[in-house]
């Protein structure tokens, strides 16, 4: 029988003070507006563009849920993540995927060492750099199946096991891990299993012409952003109950059913085209998780219920890595992204009833 041990290491309040003040829900929620603009605004000193990508990551920060950015290498996605958790008061750790990484070396080892006082020997566990509320996974394809599934239990129950022991790890605590859809030889390719623990898989994009400009010119000179915490632990914590609070009408939950279940093949619910390019389609998970974004979403933007506008928003992150193509959708380079494109044009929200 496994127990469980409190860390002895890592920060000894990760939550830190609430910087919003008590109040009710209405008035954490307009608080949490000022904060997120407050957010954009700091992380616009350092990210120049790539304002859907912050959203979307705090969006998956307010949910409790984790995301993978997949991003060619150079867009500043470990900046991305780094400069968030220095805004968001939050310990942060970076650990670089390699084939050669071992399960022990993100969770921690005992170690044997002896007692000064009895002389006697004794284990002692060494925290690995999953005890931190902020995990950089970096290039998490590039490390074996192992050490992936000892970050995938991390993910699911927030707890390491080593031995006969288990460890729980800080709260909050997120994963974001990163992925470059370029090099694929030599990696190994997350199984499905684990990409659906994964509440989304944002996509980071080229800058512009004039943001690309402006990052030139920001980085090659003496700039230094001053950044300050816009929350804290505690803050983040009390603002994923809140996001659960949010009401959305029935009209809501089915729009967000209705798409999952639409991107199953071989349902009544499915369109022919999902038939003809899907193999596998969306699970459960996939409608908890556009609800929950679709709330967290209507908060950040200062709204105190969430909208079908918020599901649509929400959905490309959310359904892209749970929609399977066909080898003919492959063959012909029509992409995850296109499919639910194409199912979001099609498959219209339904009419709000009025009492």
């Amino acid at each position: 029988m496994s127990e469980t041990n409190t860390p002895a290491e890592g920060p000894d309040d990760p939550n830190g003070t609430s910087r919003i003040a008590d109040g009710d829900d209405m008035q954490v929620v307009e608080e949490l507006g000022r904060a997120y603009r407050r957010i954009e605004a700091m992380l616009g000193r350092v990210i120049v563009g790539q304002r859907s990508v912050i959203e979307q990551v705090l969006v998956a920060v307010f949910c409790r849920g984790h995301a993978l950015l997949v991003g060619v290498p150079g867009l500043a996605k470990t900046l991305l993540v780094s400069t968030l958790s220095e805004v968001l008061d939050l310990s942060f750790k970076r650990i670089q995927f390699t084939p050669d990484l071992m399960p022990s070396d993100i969770t921690g080892t005992d170690v044997l060492e002896e007692d000064r006082t009895t002389g006697k020997r004794v284990f002692r566990f060494v925290h690995g750099p999953l005890f931190a509320n902020m995990i950089l996974a970096d290039e998490i394809n590039r490390t074996p199946p192992k050490t992936q599934a000892a970050l995938l239990e991390a993910m699911q129950e927030r707890r390491v096991t080593v031995g006969e022991q288990t460890y729980p790890l800080p709260d909050p605590f997120f994963v974001l891990a990163t992925q470059n859809p370029i090099e694929q030889e030599g990696t190994y390719p997350l199984p499905e299993a684990q990409l659906d623990r994964f509440m989304f898989n944002i996509r980071v994009d080229y800058p512009d012409a004039e943001e690309e400009l402006q990052i030139m010119k920001q980085v090659t000179g003496t700039y230094a952003a001053d950044l300050d915490a816009a929350l804290t632990g505690a803050d983040i914590l009390r603002l994923q109950q809140i996001v659960r609070r949010v009401p959305a009408g029935d009209h809501v939950f089915t729009y967000a059913r209705n798409l999952a279940r639409a991107s199953r093949p071989g349902t009544d619910e499915a369109p022919e085209f999902i038939n003809e390019l899907v193999n596998w389609g969306a699970g459960p998970r996939a409608g908890i998780y556009m609800m929950l974004a679709a709330k967290a979403r209507a908060i950040l933007h200062g709204r105190y219920h969430a909208t079908t506008e918020d599901v649509r928003d929400m959905a490309m992150p959310v359904l892209r890595h749970r929609v399977l193509t066909t080898f003919n959708a492959e063959a012909a380079g029509i992409t995850s992204d296109e499919v639910v494109a194409r199912m979001l044009a099609e498959i219209q929200p339904p009419v709000e009833r009025t009492v």
